[in-house]
């Protein structure tokens, strides 16, 4: 099975199970397209018992979001109470999340940690800013977060490299990725420049997958475009 095509089931537990999301999928219906094809349609096609009585934003159990360009390893609660088990995994941050992606940066370090802040962007409402210091503009909250970066190798003139966190701000790793001089080759809301002629998608970021208390799923392999996705850059 190629996981850029089409979602299918990776590993299963008495309590859980995990998909993997095609880069370019939406994970729920779009809103111009309600019946539109997304993670949530072939989750239910697959797995009818998984259409029940479910939480505003958890349908079919979906434990939590991935960004439509991003690929990678979803989990999906098999029940209601499983599901409040699982939010309660992220809530408390005791899920070690791993995520890849492609840059054309190549700084002089090789693996960084960042803490620094992140709030909702003032002027433009799909961005999130970093805070740079006590008057960095922002609105709403300034959010805990911090994510570990660490190059991995290089493919063609792109660099591929992970990103570890355990909290889950909107848009973290690529607010970050930025931050640290690492934008997401493509991604223009957040510096990464143009989108590299051989991208299906607007960038490259894959959640590999996740480990924490009773959870210890196999990982998501990345796309196949990915192995030769720099040569073109």
């Amino acid at each position: 099975m190629r996981t850029e095509h089409r979602p299918g089931i990776l590993w299963e537990s008495t309590r859980c199970l995990t998909v993997a999301k095609p880069a370019g999928m939406p994970v729920f219906p779009p809103h111009a397209d309600p019946t539109g094809d997304c993670v949530l349609a072939r989750l239910l096609a697959a797995r009818p018992e998984q259409d029940g009585d479910w939480p505003t934003g958890f349908a079919g159990g979906i434990a939590h979001r991935l960004d439509i360009p991003t690929s990678g390893l979803l989990l999906v609660a098999k029940t209601p109470a499983d599901l409040i088990w699982l939010r309660g995994l992220f809530a408390e941050k005791r899920l070690v999340k791993t995520y890849h992606f492609l840059t054309v940066k190549n700084p002089s370090w090789s693996s960084h940690t960042i803490t620094a802040q992140i709030a909702h962007d003032r002027s433009r409402k799909k961005r999130m800013v970093v805070r740079r210091g006590q008057q960095t503009p922002h609105r709403g909250k300034w959010l805990d977060a911090e994510t570990t970066f660490t190059r991995l190798s290089r493919i063609g003139r792109l660099w591929r490299w992970s990103a570890v966190m355990r909290s889950g701000v909107m848009h973290q790793i690529r607010a970050h990725a930025g931050f640290a001089g690492l934008a997401l080759a493509g991604d223009r809301l957040y510096g990464g420049g143009a989108v590299p002629p051989d991208f299906p998608v607007s960038f490259a970021l894959h959640h590999i997958g996740l480990t924490g208390p009773g959870l210890a799923p196999p990982k998501c392999r990345a796309p196949s475009w990915w192995s030769t996705a720099g040569s073109g850059v």
